[in-house]
């Protein structure tokens, strides 16, 4: 069997299936030193969680790899820093947790310049002095092309004992409103643009949105806080991603494209595929949300970040998104966002 006719998650399943097998036992056990320890949640959210003490901590990792996930003609050193530890705090974002520290994990080949790498960690240092993030070590390797790996380690509120004190995307129920923070296919849009190298003034929050994407961490809290349990972060396309959460809350799901937070500049830059790109571009790096309607608008009350419903989980086949055009029609969707090892 090859990696692209199971794909990304494919593969996640079955290792995770596989770990569960072997460290069963293993993750079930639970002391050291007298105080209480173990494992929470493993593969398959957007954090591993685990108690010690009375702390519940959370860990989350992702990596960038050279023309791949981005192109050095077009991305900054700097941009890069920032992006490349921003995407793991949007993964504490997304559990509603609180960041502290980060590892960083350098594959670097003979021909970098230092001053790059230096401008790199400028970005990753801004980006940490921003939200309270500490770089802490890791690790330098030769290799053929650039890679990063962030590190992310937090923690969740300390107020509320677990599960209610992470957001989870096993916690969605039937009758929820679906909602996402901020705005959809902005990155997209972005990562379009510097591939046209184009640079419209009217469309630079596009840019901004693929080179700095802004994670959701005040939010989170502030969603876990009013009583929402079920959350994930917008990083591989809204379908795609939605699919995920459903397919964890055993919930099928109906979106609304007439709901969708799409910037008007953007719908007329990209009149043909601005439904396409806010439903599958990816990276965004915003908060999906389900819970109570009156629940989430609250957290919007409180927040000064925009919050949208956009449409509702429903009993049916687990991880079935349904998308209804702005006529009201059934959408026939080609793909439902990003995979790494299935790109087709």
């Amino acid at each position: 069997m090859k990696l692209s006719e199971i794909g990304e998650f494919g593969l996640i399943e079955r290792l995770q299936l596989l770990i569960g097998q072997r460290q069963q036992a293993a993750l079930a056990s639970s002391t050291s030193s007298g105080e209480p320890q173990g494992l929470l949640l493993g593969i398959g959210d957007d954090c591993a969680v685990w108690r010690y003490g009375d702390v519940t901590q959370l860990a989350t990792t992702d990596t960038l790899v050279q023309d791949v996930h981005f192109i050095l003609e077009n991305t900054s050193w700097q941009d890069l820093g920032w992006k490349a530890l921003a995407i793991n705090l949007s993964d504490i974002a997304a559990m509603g947790g609180i960041p502290h520290s980060a590892l960083v994990t350098l594959g670097l080949p003979e021909t970098a310049a230092v001053e790059g790498i230096e401008a790199l960690y400028e970005g990753m240092l801004d980006c940490g002095q921003e939200y309270s993030t500490l770089l802490i070590g890791g690790d330098i390797v030769s290799a053929p092309l650039f890679f990063i790996t962030v590190t992310v380690v937090g923690q969740a509120s300390g107020r509320i004992p677990y599960p209610n004190n992470v957001l989870l995307r096993s916690s969605g129920v039937a009758g929820d409103a679906i909602a996402v923070t901020g705005h959809l296919g902005s990155s997209a849009a972005g990562l379009k643009l510097l591939k046209a190298g184009i640079h419209p003034p009217a469309l630079g929050f596009a840019l901004d949105a693929h080179r700095r994407p802004v994670p959701r961490i005040g939010t989170g809290q502030l969603a876990l806080e009013a009583g929402v349990r079920c959350g994930m972060d917008v990083s591989d396309g809204l379908v795609g991603d939605l699919e995920k959460l459903c397919a964890a809350s055993g919930m099928a799901a109906e979106v609304a494209v007439a709901r969708l937070p799409v910037r008007q500049e953007l719908r007329e830059h990209f009149p043909q595929e601005w439904v396409d790109l806010a439903l599958t571009g990816g990276e965004d790096y915003e908060l999906l949300l389900t819970g109570p309607a009156e629940v989430l608008d609250a957290v919007r009350e409180r927040g000064d970040v925009p919050i949208s419903i956009i449409g509702r989980m429903q009993p049916g086949v687990p991880g079935q998104v349904t998308v209804r055009s702005e006529d009201g029609t059934i959408m026939k969707m080609g793909r439902s966002g990003w995979d790494h090892l299935r790109r087709g």
